[in-house]
């Protein structure tokens, strides 16, 4: 009796190994991911904000408020990126398309919404942060803001991508 290996498609094997190297991207130039989020933080709160905002790229840093009574800075640790929830989306997905090649278009299209809706997530939990310590002051606002509800914000926005990831993934 001989079991036979299905081989991966050329195309989907260029895909599985384009997608590993990106999740290794995410890990060895994170401080590139983080640089660039951070200056998207930036951007958004320029736009909702009436005070000064000022992003410092080389340290990863927004700093919010400026010309208020409590100006701060929000410095994106390697914690607190939205790369390492999308790593393992990528990881899956590849491993998703090495196994089923057929459905990598549905795996890509979903990875593409799942990472989307993580770092729309982790941006949600920066202005949440920034609007409780308007709100409350920097150290009550800074507690709940990162310690309380931006970890509930990000655990149940990623559970979220995670299931959108998995349902447009698999659906028929």
């Amino acid at each position: 009796m001989t079991l036979a290996v299905r081989r991966t498609a050329f195309p989907s094997r260029v895909t599985v190994v384009a997608l590993l190297v990106v999740a290794a991207g995410l890990v060895f130039a994170h401080r590139l991911y983080r640089t660039a989020e951070i200056s998207l933080s930036g951007a958004v709160l320029s736009v909702v904000s009436s005070y000064g905002v000022d992003v410092v790229p080389e340290r990863q840093t927004v700093y919010f408020g400026l010309g208020s009574d409590t100006p701060l800075g929000l410095r994106m640790t390697p914690e607190c990126t939205s790369a390492f929830l999308v790593l393992p989306l990528i990881v899956v997905g590849a491993v998703m398309i090495a196994l089923r090649p057929r459905i990598q278009s549905r795996v890509l299209f979903a990875l593409g919404v799942a990472a989307l809706a993580v770092v729309v997530v982790n941006q949600f939990r920066v202005l949440t942060l920034v609007g409780l310590v308007n709100w409350l002051g920097v150290d009550t606002g800074y507690y709940w803001g990162h310690t309380l509800l931006g970890s509930m914000v990000s655990v149940f926005g990623g559970a979220a991508a995670l299931v959108a990831f998995v349902w447009l993934a698999t659906r028929k």
